[in-house]
């Protein structure tokens, strides 16, 4: 680290160490619960996008931050606690609790059940350990690599407006709000886009973009692996730029849906892979023109301040409640709309009609009563399930942990839920005023170091839409976060530390798992793992779609973490040379059980209209369960021709 006379020298001339690193953090690509629908049917069968995690660390010479983004629905406490753990077996006190910023961004086409509350494990059947493990460390080897990474550098922001890219999916609720919070959003949505631009020496290296729209546009019928709209647009920005990390993180967008005709799966088509790449194109175009018009690096330093806060019992002061009047948060429940879910994203409910749920079994249920003084508090939500007083152990976490760190100019309040627009702006609000910064110096970047849900503001609260009965500490949660949020702000302002509070308790070992596992793999008779049951035809032109079908084994045995189960290699000079993999948007793996444990592997590729003529081959791989040994395997089409030009 450096010392303070280079303190000085960046808060004169900009001058930082900046690092990058990106890892895979994708799990089963089949038979894996997927996160956010809460949908137990929607299960894993393959990989469209590998998702990945992206890490900066940043370091002014006196203090240094991580932030990380993670493709994935949600970061929860039980990750970003381990992570925390093993920095510290590498890193000692390098990195903490303090200076590391964790986040999702929220798409609902990754694998979950890496959680140690039944509420966000309900819908993968429990606890599923591949998950937690390919998450963190995934996470914890890019901030390895962020950390080798670091070099004299520069950060810059820049800023733009992006209006066609998400919509208000709450309409009802938003118009609750004052008309001064309504104005600063005429068309009901937040189009801000706000970038940093990182360079080591003269080179641009990397980028971190925010903007709110909900990672939603994969339908609940989707089951391919998907970093969805956020991460087609970090793919569309890294594929111009051999070594750039695009991070494209979220901020306030618990009422943004990329759903543009408020309908799953549609807006501005009606192909959800199509709006999927329209959506994140969009985004990546926003955000290029901000990284463009950041030319000025800034000159301020780093800073972080976190605290943990019982949610669930904060005293709020009548600073920050629309009548003026002291008030408190409670015990957390969810209310009766939340379990019909969003019809503009996807409905759906944790326990589908007919269907049995073996982990909802074992937790004996979710019809407890409801206490009365609960009812009364969480007014006027109709409380259906009281996650908070669950037994022997709350469904989800109430202690949660509020961070608001520095990078340069931007400051960024992160918290571990989803605020809607006009609930991000009163936060935004409440710290720029301590801070005495503008406003649009201040982010709120949601999804961080934990997972609670939504956050309302108390006018969108009565209404009780989806999102509102979603907010679980009831009507006062946001000025609860505001309160805590401009204690944070005056602390940094003064340069003051602040107490860490409650620390939230170890939850592990407390979720079993009842999704079955893999025992063993059979080939069909007469053939062989990696044989080719279907292959692609002699020739293709741009904009074709090459098939092929394999004998495969089943994805768990191997989760080829930093690897691919696809690949498309193109014959150059008598070797073939991988051309795409499962980062590729042009490729997709299926995988199809075809008997008790027997099961296909489909590859397809969409031959771009770049590709060169030449002669390729799709290849596969794989790996097969016998007793307790795993076998890796490959097989290989037959060669076929592609010829330049649109058929």
């Amino acid at each position: 680290m450096w010392g303070s006379t280079a303190f000085a020298e960046t808060r004169d001339g900009g001058r930082l160490l900046v690092g990058r690193g990106v890892s895979d953090v994708t799990g089963p690509a089949a038979e894996n619960g997927m996160m956010g629908y809460s949908m137990p049917q929607q299960q894993t069968a393959g990989v469209h996008l590998r998702t990945l995690a992206r890490a900066f660390v940043v370091d002014d010479g006196w203090r240094r931050l991580v932030f990380v983004t993670a493709e994935l629905g949600a970061l929860f406490q039980s990750v970003h606690l381990e992570v925390l753990r093993r920095l510290a077996r590498t890193h000692g006190e390098r990195y903490t609790e303090q200076n590391v910023l964790l986040n999702a961004t929220h798409t609902h086409a990754a694998c979950g059940g890496d959680s140690h509350y039944a509420a966000y494990d309900l819908a993968t059947l429990g606890f599923q350990e591949q998950v937690f493990e390919a998450v963190v460390s995934g996470i914890v080897e890019a901030i390895d690599r962020a950390h080798a990474d670091l070099k004299p550098g520069t950060a810059a922001v820049g800023r733009a407006e992006l209006t066609n890219a998400s919509v208000n999916r709450s309409r009802e609720a938003f118009d609750r709000n004052p008309r001064e919070d309504r104005a600063h959003f005429p068309d009901a949505i937040d189009p801000g886009v706000t970038v940093l631009r990182f360079r080591q020496g003269e080179r641009d290296v990397g980028a971190i973009a925010w903007f709110a729209t909900h990672g939603t546009s994969m339908t609940n019928t989707n089951r391919l692996i998907s970093s969805d709209n956020k991460g087609y647009a970090a793919y569309a920005w890294e594929s111009t730029d051999t070594g750039f990390v695009a991070c494209f993180a979220q901020t306030n967008a618990g009422d943004m849906s990329p759903n543009l005709a408020l309908s799953p799966g549609t807006g501005p088509t009606d192909d959800e892979f199509d709006n999927t790449r329209i959506i994140g194109e969009r985004q990546f175009r926003a955000a290029k023109a901000a990284f463009d018009a950041a030319t000025e690096p800034m000159r301020a330093g780093v800073d972080h301040r976190l605290c943990y806060v019982d949610m669930s019992d904060v005293a709020v002061d009548g600073r920050f409640t629309p009548d003026g009047k002291r008030h408190r948060t409670c015990t957390a429940a969810i209310g009766a709309s939340m379990l019909a879910g969003s019809r503009e994203d996807g409905p759906g409910a944790p326990i589908p009609e007919g269907m049995r749920n073996p982990l909802l079994e074992w937790l004996g249920g979710a019809n407890v009563p409801v206490p009365p003084e609960l009812s009364d508090e969480q007014s006027p939500k109709l409380v259906a399930v009281p996650f908070g007083a669950m037994r022997p152990y709350p469904w989800c976490p109430q202690v949660l942990p509020v961070q608001l760190v520095r990078i340069g100019e931007l400051y960024l309040a992160a918290g571990p839920a989803e605020f809607t627009i006009v609930a991000g702006l009163r936060v935004r609000r409440a710290v720029a005023a301590e801070l005495g910064v503008p406003l649009e110096s201040v982010l709120v970047q949601g999804y961080a170091n934990g997972y609670s849900q939504y956050v309302t503001t108390p006018e969108e609260y009565d209404s009780q839409q989806y999102e509102g009965a979603s907010t679980l500490f009831g009507r006062y949660t946001l000025p609860a976060y505001q309160q805590e949020f401009s204690r944070l702000a005056a602390a940094m302002r003064s340069g003051r530390q602040v107490g860490i509070g409650q620390l939230p308790p170890d939850m592990s070992g407390t979720m079993p798992s009842f999704q079955p596992g893999v025992l063993f793999d059979v080939p069909p008779p007469g053939r062989s793992f990696g044989d080719v049951l279907v292959q692609p035809r002699a020739r293709y032109r741009a904009g074709e779609r090459v098939t092929a079908e394999f004998v495969t084994g089943h994805p768990k045995n191997d989760l080829r973490r930093g690897g691919t189960f696809t690949e498309v290699q193109r014959l150059l000079d008598g070797r073939w040379v991988t051309v795409a993999d499962d980062r590729d948007w042009a490729t997709r793996y299926h995988w199809k059980r075809s008997g008790t444990a027997s099961s296909t592997a489909t590859l397809t590729w969409d031959v771009p209209a770049a590709a060169p003529s030449g002669r390729y081959r799709l290849v596969h791989h794989g790996d097969w369960k016998a007793g307790n040994a795993v076998t890796p395997f490959t097989g290989a089409t037959r060669e076929f021709v592609v010829r330049a030009g649109v058929r």
